[in-house]
């Protein structure tokens, strides 16, 4: 497709504006001069890029998208010029940036001058982003080279065209360098989709639905509304139950989980997919949502994608570490869904760094500048859910819990078997009113009687739970939200 083609179905119809000047002279020697001639006359653009703005439902967008036809796409110093030029102004002017490029990558004409522009987009991609700006990318084919080793990499939210050749050293160089074919299926979009590089695979006449729902969540204001909130607070509000049978609750297969959550308190959503970096383990789910009208970035443990053998390893915890980045770069909420069986205990989860990601995890989450809360949905087990846990609001469902172990495993420690599991489960006080007893929970959302049997309505009120708090948090000064989280987990036990 050419450029145009993408703006015209991305933007409100007439309202795209070019900002492109002429492109600079690079002072071509006669051969090139006469390619970039021919390549104007079959493009019919000047340069590999047209920028400019447009509206798509009104919010005033930044565009950046490549022309295959002028010379693949390639990009050398004017093109480099046009789009650092077209992010920097999109920064002064607060607005959001998409970016789709097409391109076999540096312009080869141009030599090493070409090659090193590389860093002068991504330094200006860099301060978008640092000045909590949205950047997104939709990657035609092909995009490879310095250009998906550059721009085409940076997205805060990142999607490609079906089927398109995206990878870094494009097929027809790696033959010709190692004499053999590239091994197939594995540059295209679908594949790195697969593998948590990319966040989604979508057609182009479905760009402008993509880039709509992001800046919902990513541009739009706040919108919350006036759910009535009935998390309780007071743990003695509670008839005493043995924990054992919220363990046995929170492990029912119909026990709602985060994707009902989100399927019925968000209002919009951008599901995302992975690190970025090559790693997607599917037992997290991490989205852009709006959650009952407030703007946050979801990060979730996901019931559905979790076994006894298949629990959560590095690269899950990797992807959380992704979702509080993202939300403390654009500067908003993060809430964080716990619902575990545990971290993975095998030679891989141990070999790729479990335990220090888990550390990264709490690390980063107690020193994260945005609002945070975390929900105990269900099972809370181990260094897990310990990781999700350090927020400045944490709720919890009715039948939730949370322990170092599953009862099982501490009766294995401390008597040598598992049948003082529901003895162990009270004495280490794990259920959600003893957890809301010794402050390390805030308020405890009723189930009526199991979350299980009621479940949309259950999720519901989870969903008005976490607006709620959201919103008592976004009325404190971060400096003052800092210093009462680290108050908080000062205190734990000391109180």
């Amino acid at each position: 497709m050419k450029a145009r083609d993408i703006i015209d179905l991305v933007v409100d119809a007439g309202s795209f504006e070019s900002w492109d000047e002429p492109p600079l002279d690079v002072n071509p020697s006669p051969a090139y001069r006469d390619a970039l001639g021919r390549a104007q006359d079959r493009s019919g653009v000047d340069e590999a890029v047209v920028t400019g703005e447009g509206t798509v439902r009104g919010r005033r967008v930044a565009l950046v998208v490549c022309e295959f036809a002028f010379l693949a796409g390639s990009i050398g110093v004017a093109a480099a010029e046009r789009v650092t030029a077209a992010t920097e102004r999109a920064t002064a002017s607060r607005l959001p940036l998409l970016a789709s490029p097409t391109s076999g990558g540096t312009r080869m004409q141009e030599g090493t001058l070409a090659f090193v522009q590389m860093i002068t987009i991504s330094a200006a991609i860099a301060a978008h982003r640092d000045a909590g700006l949205p950047y997104l990318a939709y990657l035609r084919g092909p995009t490879t080279g310095g250009v998906f080793a550059s721009w085409g990499s940076l997205a805060h939210v990142t999607a490609a065209e079906p089927g398109a050749l995206v990878g870094f050293l494009g097929p027809r160089v790696y033959e010709a360098l190692y004499g053999e074919p590239f091994p197939p299926g594995v540059q295209t979009a679908e594949n790195l989709y697969r593998y948590g590089v990319i966040d989604g695979v979508v057609p182009p006449e479905r760009v402008r639905l993509l880039v709509d729902r992001a800046l919902r969540v990513l541009a739009d204001p706040p919108t919350p509304d006036a759910a009535p909130v009935s998390a309780i607070t007071d743990a003695d509000a509670f008839d005493p139950e043995p924990a054992w049978e919220s363990v046995l609750a929170s492990r029912r297969p119909e026990r709602p989980g985060v994707r009902l959550l989100l399927r019925h308190a968000a209002t919009a959503q951008v599901p995302l997919s992975g690190t970025g970096q090559g790693s997607d383990d599917k037992t997290v789910l991490l989205s852009l949502a709006r959650l009952r009208g407030t703007p946050c970035v979801l990060l979730g443990q996901d019931r559905d994608g979790q076994t006894m053998l298949h629990t959560m390893g590095p690269g899950a915890l990797r992807d959380a570490r992704r979702g509080m980045h993202l939300a403390e770069e654009l500067g908003l909420p993060l809430v964080l869904v716990i619902d575990t069986l545990g971290a993975a205990l095998s030679r891989e989860a141990e070999e790729e760094g479990l335990a220090p990601e888990i550390a990264r995890c709490i690390s980063d989450l107690v020193t994260l500048d945005t609002p945070t809360v975390a929900v105990l949905l269900g099972q809370g087990t181990g260094g897990g859910a310990l990781a999700f846990l350090a927020a400045d609001r944490v709720l919890a469902a009715q039948n939730s819990w949370l322990a170092p172990l599953p009862p099982e495993g501490a009766s294995a420690i401390v008597y040598r078997d598992t049948a003082h599991a529901p003895q162990l489960a009270d004495e280490q006080g794990i259920s959600a009113p003893e957890l809301l007893r010794h402050g390390i929970v805030d308020a405890v959302i009723p189930e009526n009687p199991d979350a299980a049997t009621e479940p949309v309505d259950f999720v519901k009120r989870v969903g008005a739970a976490i607006a709620h708090e959201l919103a008592a948090l976004d009325a404190l000064p971060a400096t003052e939200r800092r210093a009462a989280r680290h108050a908080r987990y000062r205190r734990l036990g000391a109180r």
